[in-house]
């Protein structure tokens, strides 16, 4: 479908959003998530066959500017959960992605486990080094979730579930990665990077360690929700310098292309010691709104080749056309072949509102926007 496209001329309207926690290194920070918090201003990419788009490199991840309070919109909205995925072994010899999708996380684990509803759990797992540990972790890895007896339960998404939430994702990854290095039928040269995400209710949490990626579309903005951990990543260079670690080439210790996964024993000090690698996730968090129309979870195959924001708007434009994402997934991997990507491929597709492409839909948007606009005016 094309559509015209509007000229939206500088200064860009501030993005209303809501909040998010972010966890880095274990230090937990409230974050406002504002255009303005950004730490250069945002692209303006037009295009034919989509509205304008706004490049927003991270949800905030950069400023800690206390949490606005929730709208009566927000509260109101419960999302409606159905993905897609797709991999592909690209040009490489071997695969070593896996992922998880799950739907119906409550139904999925049965009346025993009692969470907030609608629940969902998705996971992309990237080996490196052979794919035993990947594997591993598509096996294992609702065991170190959602198994675990101090994973917190309750019908209703409050803070302290919440932090319940964070503190039992942030341990299985840890409790993960020492399962590992445990495992003898596993090399210790092998490991993987990790990305989960979680929805409760309207309360969506992403897990990263590694270069997969995960990015909400917000009405066709890109928000990236995780950072890649490479030598590009300011904060992380500066970690692993500080626990005695270098970067050679791109490389850390000019050997792994990232500065986080599981696995990788190898490279390594006994559990206890300070290492450069780490399997540490980052975990960022916001309430999804009527805005929010679905999450892309990505490897590094899809990122190596193309923008976050590239990647919302073939995906977004592929929902407007046939409402199917499981075929979005599969031309977002195709998009990266034809760029020309060097490794494998797996993408998951999680819509969180029905038929983006319907008149009403359409219309509430152009609604909003009119709104968002008459503010900023307003203000000026």
């Amino acid at each position: 479908m094309v559509a015209e496209a509007e000229v939206m001329h500088q200064p860009v309207p501030v993005l209303e959003v809501q909040y998010h926690w972010c966890v880095v290194n274990g230090a937990e920070e409230v974050v406002g998530m504002t255009a303005a918090a950004a730490v250069s201003p945002p692209e303006v990419a037009v295009r034919v066959e989509v509205e304008v788009a706004v490049e927003v490199p991270h949800m905030g991840l950069d400023s800690a500017a206390g949490a606005p309070s929730v709208s009566v919109e927000a509260l109101q909205f419960v999302p409606n959960i159905r993905s897609g995925s797709f991999s592909d072994i690209g040009p490489r010899r071997y695969m070593e992605d896996e992922h998880i999708q799950i739907d119906d996380l409550s139904a999925h684990l049965g009346s025993l486990f009692m969470c907030p509803l609608p629940s969902a759990f998705y996971g992309v797992f990237d080996g490196h080094g052979g794919p035993d540990a990947a594997a591993y972790m598509k096996r294992h890895a609702m065991m170190f979730l959602f198994e675990n007896s101090e994973f917190p339960q309750a019908s209703q998404v409050d803070e302290t579930f919440i932090q319940s939430v964070e503190n039992s994702v942030r341990r299985a990854f840890l409790q993960a990665d020492l399962a590992l290095a445990d495992d003898l039928d596993i090399s210790h040269s092998s490991g993987t990077t990790a990305l989960m995400a979680v929805v409760f209710g309207r309360q969506l949490l992403v897990a990263n360690a590694g270069d997969c990626r995960a990015v909400l579309c917000r009405r066709g903005m890109a928000m990236e929700m995780s950072r890649d951990h490479r030598e590009n990543y300011a904060e992380e260079s500066e970690r692993v310098a500080a626990s005695g670690g270098y970067i050679e080439d791109g490389y850390l210790n000019g050997v792994l292309s990232v500065t986080r996964a599981l696995g990788d024993w190898d490279m390594k000090l006994p559990d206890g010691s300070t290492s450069p690698l780490i399997a540490e996730p980052e975990i960022c968090q916001t309430v999804l709104t009527d805005d929010d129309e679905f999450l892309i979870m990505g490897c590094d195959g899809i990122w190596d080749v193309m923008t976050s924001q590239h990647a919302v708007s073939i995906v977004r434009r592929g929902l407007r056309q046939h409402d199917d994402p499981e075929r979005c997934a599969r031309e977002l991997v195709m998009e990266a072949k034809r760029l020309e990507t060097a490794d494998n491929l797996t993408v998951i597709i999680i819509c969180f509102v029905s038929d983006l492409g319907s008149p009403q839909r359409e219309q509430v948007g152009q609604a909003a926007l009119r709104q968002r606009r008459c503010k900023r005016h307003s203000a000026i």
